[in-house]
C-alpha cells in the first residue's frame, strides 16, 4: 500500500511538472533577440552586433591600436639593425624585432576576422521570418 500510494505520488509531481511546462511553452512569445532586448538597460546600446555594434567599434580600435605599434616597432627594429654596426648579436635582435612585430599584425588580422566571422553569424539575416511572434514557439 504504501508504494502504491508512493507511486502515485510522484506520477501527481510529475503530472504537474509536465504541465507547468506546458503553460509556460504556451505563453512564450517572442524570439531570443526580443528577450534579450526586453533585459537591455537604459544606458545599454541597441545595436552590439553589426557594422555599428559595439563589439565591431572595440575590435576596430584594438585593431588601430596594435597596427600602430606594430608600426613603430617595425621602424624601431629597422633603426636598431642600421645602427648595430656590424654586431651579430644586435643585428639578431634587431630582425627578431622586425620578425615579432610582422607576427603581431598576422595575428591582429586574423583575430580581427575572427572576431567579424562570430558577430557575422549573431547578426539576423534578411531571409528569416518576417514576423518573429511566435517565433519560439515554432
Amino acid at each position: 500500500m504504501k508504494q502504491a500510494l508512493k507511486l502515485f505520488t510522484s506520477y501527481v509531481a510529475a503530472s504537474f511538472v509536465v504541465l507547468a511546462l506546458d503553460t509556460v511553452q504556451a505563453h512564450a512569445v517572442g524570439t531570443i533577440s526580443d528577450g534579450a532586448g526586453s533585459a537591455r538597460g537604459k544606458d545599454q546600446p541597441i545595436d552590439l552586433f553589426g557594422d555599428v555594434g559595439v563589439f565591431s567599434k572595440i575590435s576596430s580600435v584594438l585593431l588601430f591600436i596594435v597596427g600602430a605599434i606594430a608600426v613603430i616597432m617595425i621602424v624601431i627594429g629597422g633603426l636598431r639593425y642600421v645602427v648595430s654596426g656590424g654586431d651579430a648579436t644586435q643585428v639578431q635582435s634587431a630582425k627578431n624585432t622586425i620578425l615579432y612585430a610582422l607576427v603581431g599584425v598576422i595575428v591582429a588580422i586574423l583575430a580581427y576576422a575572427a572576431v567579424n566571422f562570430v558577430i557575422g553569424s549573431f547578426v539576423p539575416t534578411a531571409s528569416t521570418s518576417t514576423s518573429s511572434y511566435g517565433a519560439s514557439t515554432r
